[in-house]
């Protein structure tokens, strides 16, 4: 007797089916499963394909770095162009006042035949500060004693950004705890020889003496050096008068850490002239035209630069 007669289980019956389908659902999910593991086994990395990738991300950031330094540097030379053209607005504003440019320095000890600590070394940064929105700082200072006196040590120890060149490194915006200045005032020059050391705008006066006005740059506003970066030398500090001096030698090129035409901007530095234009200076410039532009009435032809 069949197993169909007793009621038994058939090839037609439901449950018979149904088991079937689960075993074929599990047979195409292991097929499904060994097709996904060989499918990842094939996508995955050998060391090989990661050292080539390694490889390219190394040569896209050394192409790229350069491009971000020039960028940071060429905001940074910027930055310093608008920090003249401030000390230049501060310049003339002193002028229409006083009807004269400030002296490059008050009784500089190295010239004033005052004694030593009578002399009052105030710099040029110091006297224009009520122009360039620094009043403040300015109230501070009693410009009747030396720079260095206790009295002008609280004012003194003020930093201004006005007077920073952000490419310049540093530790400390201090110098002898004073505000540190990358910029000093052209006193003259001694490229060639000259009948006056201070053939420049921003002289040391002292009693008797009289600072520069314009009528009194005669070879041109706009070929007369006025202010210039000096980039981080070892006594820039916006009140003492050193921070004026005479050009000797050419652009970038000061030994043994004399305050001179200097920057770390490379090819050259940023200067201001008595038209209040700022300018990049090509430290390629030739001597004879760096003499030029550094006197204010040497009569001579300036070349372009």
């Amino acid at each position: 007797m069949s197993l169909e007669s007793h009621g038994g289980v058939g090839a037609g019956d439901p449950l018979s089916l149904e088991n079937a389908g689960i075993d074929n659902a599990r047979s195409t999910n292991v097929v499904g499963l060994r097709q996904r593991i060989g499918w990842a086994a094939r996508r995955a990395f050998t060391i090989v394909e990661l050292l080539v990738v390694i490889t390219i991300i190394g040569v896209l950031i050394a192409l790229l770095l350069p491009a971000v330094q020039a960028a940071r540097e060429a905001a940074h030379r910027l930055s310093c162009c608008n920090n003249l053209h401030q000390i230049g607005i501060g310049m003339h504003a002193y002028h229409n006042v006083y009807n004269s440019f400030p002296p490059g320095a008050i009784e500089m000890r190295s010239l004033t035949t005052l004694p030593r600590f009578k002399a009052r070394q105030i710099a040029w940064s110091a006297l224009i500060l009520p122009f360039v929105e620094q009043k403040n700082v300015y109230a501070m200072l009693d410009l009747s004693k030396p720079f260095d006196h206790a009295d002008n040590a609280q004012g003194a120890a003020h930093v201004l950004s006005l007077y920073l060149c952000p490419s310049v490194p540093r530790s400390s915006f201090l110098v002898q705890k004073r505000g540190a200045c990358d910029y000093g005032g052209i006193l003259g020059q001694t490229l060639q020889p000259s009948a006056t050391l201070q053939d420049g705008v921003m002289i040391h006066i002292e009693a008797g003496f009289t600072p520069i006005s314009i009528e009194q740059v005669r070879d041109g506003t706009t070929r007369t050096l006025m202010v210039s970066e000096d980039a981080a030398w070892t006594d820039g500090q916006w009140i003492n008068g050193q921070n004026v001096f005479v050009i000797s030698w050419p652009i970038n090129c000061p030994p043994n850490g004399d305050n001179e035409i200097r920057s770390d901007h490379p090819g050259g530095a940023n200067a201001l002239f008595c038209d209040g234009a700022v300018h990049f200076l090509n430290q390629e410039m030739d001597t004879d035209t760096l003499k030029a532009i550094c006197t204010r009435a040497g009569g001579e032809v300036v070349n372009p630069f």
